[in-house]
């Protein structure tokens, strides 16, 4: 079914793309009558499609750059009303990469991966607890709903060393100003430097957003595929020399699982795996509404246009997702099981497969109303869901059946000096009855329009995910968890509590930028081993100050400074380092008029910490308190350039590997885990071509 999902996706961006070479440039008028889909003079679309009065107050900020080839194009992200435009900076990869420069994964792209920054759930209601793989999904939050005036078209092809590939074809278009599609695919693999470490994932999304003539009906669609398979080694065995193996190549390294098997595959479609982990996911989502408002027009020379400002909508939203999640491993060796894994597997057992499966079913009413007609990003909303969710875990099976209630205000002045944003989220009956979220924040516009100050609060009581906290006890008092994976839940578990208080400055013209967050937390959650998950109950805290900072040095020499600073209370079961910076150094600047040009060194540092470890066999990150990773900083060479819309990343990265112990060689390797090297030399080109008919 999902190679059936995954080929149709495919066919369908295809088709989208070649409607690009034929389509007829935007804007037409697709009308029989005096209406015309033109954007008149101090006018301008909302994050709806509809026509509202510019706001000329900050007009000289917003001219248009000869260097822009999507000008014409607008978007926002779903369940949000903040205008966003396409970014065609140059300066820094990983904007563009899956996985972020303060995230860490497991030695190769697409393997399990976590931040260096504190960051817990803070999501109420039912989590299946399985997120190591979360920043390779699609999901309806980083999904882009357009606005164009032209098809636009964006492909991504990255070729990294040992055949890292990454390809992305996405394709939006309007065929009217009330009809937008986008087409998105992705495909990441990568055979790994290591043995048994290859990973494959490929994501397809379909978004559709539909308003009718008289603006009253609103429709957004989405549909999410996303197939992940990732090889689990258990990491390299312990006390391995790598400046003994053959021409220093660490596929030679022995690992903990599949130290027999052959070299990885390196077919992009339709790969498998021997040992690893399984994550698909289906994602159907369609939210529609009804607007009761007021009707106006606008009469020019020689056209008139339609307007209707909303007051009342009426909401529906309908989300059903599928997901499988499995371990397995076709030829299991008893005897690595034991040894490395602390894990006993029969003999004689020639399949070992650990699979839990959900289903969720979403029904959501609300009721939203607009107080000022000329602006739709002030509102009050209240709602209610019903959740029907069922989980297969053999032998069990698990349904919850919930109802929530939740409301929500957010304004952004017309004058954009204020922005509040208030929203709260309780379930009152069910499985997680007492589950809670709220959440406000404002933001300030500072004197002068010289930057802005946010400052919030966020509060949230949780039922522990599925997989670290649900159990039976049977007639002889024996605890077994309720997946399938194996899992021993130690003592009882509580709701947790996790309030954070965070801040933001934000001075553009200083190229500064100042964040700060706050933790406290109760009753906390984690694996405190392999294969068991228990809960801290003491209250303890957790301080992350960041800050952002451009240093212009002279006409073509630019500083970039990052810092985190992370400091814990209270003896919590929660390690994290000092310091995580990163630093460039960059020569850039606009050459030949038509070429950008930003090169140079990049490095980053953390200070030595005690990293969660991993267990191959649940997919998740262990609290660890032995062994502590002290790393040379990463150190990146990096020339990128731009020529219009063409843009190509090529980068020199762990520079910082090179080692002379023994003749010369990359192999003073970096950890991000216990057990797991990271990479030596790596090089990277990658393309971004973005298309405007």
């Amino acid at each position: 079914m999902y190679q059936l999902v995954k080929r149709i996706c495919f066919i369908l961006l295809m088709m989208g793309l070649c409607a690009v070479v034929h389509a007829q440039t935007y804007p037409q008028n697709y009308n029989n009558d005096n209406y015309s889909d033109t954007v008149p003079n101090g006018y301008d679309y909302d994050s709806h499609g509809n026509l509202i009065k510019k706001d000329t107050s900050n007009e000289s900020l917003t001219h248009r750059n000869q260097y822009e080839d999507s000008i014409t194009i607008f978007f926002h992200y779903w369940d949000s009303t903040r205008i966003d435009k396409i970014d065609s900076s140059i300066n820094d990869f990983y904007s563009r990469f899956p996985v972020p420069w303060t995230d860490y994964d497991l030695g190769n792209f697409g393997s399990a991966a976590k931040s260096f920054i504190f960051q817990p759930s803070m999501k109420p209601g039912f989590d299946a607890g399985l997120h190591a793989f979360d920043i390779y999904r699609y999901t309806p939050e980083n999904t882009r709903f357009f606005q164009t005036t032209r098809p636009y078209s964006e492909t991504v092809y990255l070729l990294g060393s040992r055949a890292e590939q990454l390809i992305n074809l996405f394709h939006t278009q309007n065929r009217k100003s009330n009809f937008n599609f986008g087409l998105d695919f992705k495909v990441i693999n990568s055979p790994g430097a290591y043995k048994n470490q290859s990973t494959n994932t490929s994501n397809g999304r379909i978004n559709i957003f539909f308003q009718s003539n008289n603006k009253r009906y609103i429709n957004n669609f989405v549909f999410i595929t996303n197939k992940i398979l990732a090889s689990q080694n258990g990491g390299v065995k312990p006390n391995q020399n790598f400046d003994s193996l053959f021409i220093n190549d660490p596929s030679g390294a022995a690992i903990k699982l599949g130290n027999n098997l052959g070299p990885a595959p390196r077919s992009i479609f339709g790969s498998t795996i021997p040992i690893g982990i399984q994550y698909k996911e289906l994602t159907l989502l369609m939210r529609h509404s009804y607007d009761f408002g007021q009707k106006d027009s606008l009469v020019t020379d020689s056209v008139t246009y339609k307007l209707f400002y909303p007051r009342i909508r009426l909401q529906h939203t309908f989300q059903y997702s599928k997901t499988s999640y499995e371990f397995h491993d076709y030829l299991p060796d008893d005897s690595d099981y034991s040894k490395y894994l602390e894990y006993n597997v029969a003999p004689g057992t020639d399949t070992l497969k650990f699979n839990d499966t959900w289903q969720n079913l979403t029904n959501d009413f609300a009721i939203i109303s607009y107080p000022q007609k000329n602006n739709l990003n002030q509102y009050f909303k209240v709602n209610t869901g019903l959740e029907l969710i069922k989980g297969v875990s053999i032998p069990f099976t698990t349904t919850y059946n919930n109802v929530y209630a939740g409301a929500e205000y957010r304004n952004r002045t017309r004058n954009q000096l204020y922005d509040i944003e208030a929203s709260g989220k309780l379930y009152v009956t069910g499985h997680f009855l007492g589950d809670y979220a709220a959440y406000i924040s404002l933001k300030k516009s500072l004197r002068k329009n010289i930057g802005s100050l946010e400052i919030g609060f966020q509060n949230t009581s949780r039922t522990p995910s599925f997989t670290e906290g649900e159990y039976v006890t049977d007639s002889l008092n024996i605890r077994q968890a309720r997946t399938a994976f194996p899992v021993a839940p130690e003592g009882n578990f509580n709701k947790e509590n996790i309030t954070r208080i965070f801040a933001e400055i934000n001075v553009p013209p200083a190229n500064l930028k100042l964040t700060g967050e706050y933790y406290l937390i109760t009753n906390y959650t984690y694996f405190n081993g392999m294969y068991s998950s228990t809960q801290s109950s003491p209250l303890f805290n957790v301080l992350h100050i960041a800050a952002e900072k451009s240093i212009h040095i002279s006409s073509h020499l630019n500083w970039y400074l990052e810092g985190n600073l992370q400091q814990t209370t209270g003896n919590p079961p929660v390690n994290l380092p000092l310091v995580l910076a990163r630093s460039r150094f960059a020569f850039e600047g606009n050459f030949f008029k038509n070429l950008f040009l930003s090169t140079g060194l990049e490095v980053i540092y953390n200070t030595p910490y005690k990293p969660d470890g991993y267990s191959p066999l649940n997919g998740q990150f262990v609290y660890q308190d032995t062994a502590t990773i002290s790393n040379l900083p990463n150190v990146n060479f990096y020339f990128n350039f731009r020529i219009k819309s063409f843009k190509c990343f090529v980068r020199l990265e762990n520079l910082n590997t090179i080692n002379f112990s023994n003749g010369f060689s990359f192999t003073n390797y970096n950890y991000s885990a216990p057990d797991y090297p990271g990479r030596g030399f790596w090089l990277r080109v990658g393309i971004w071509w973005s298309f405007v008919n």
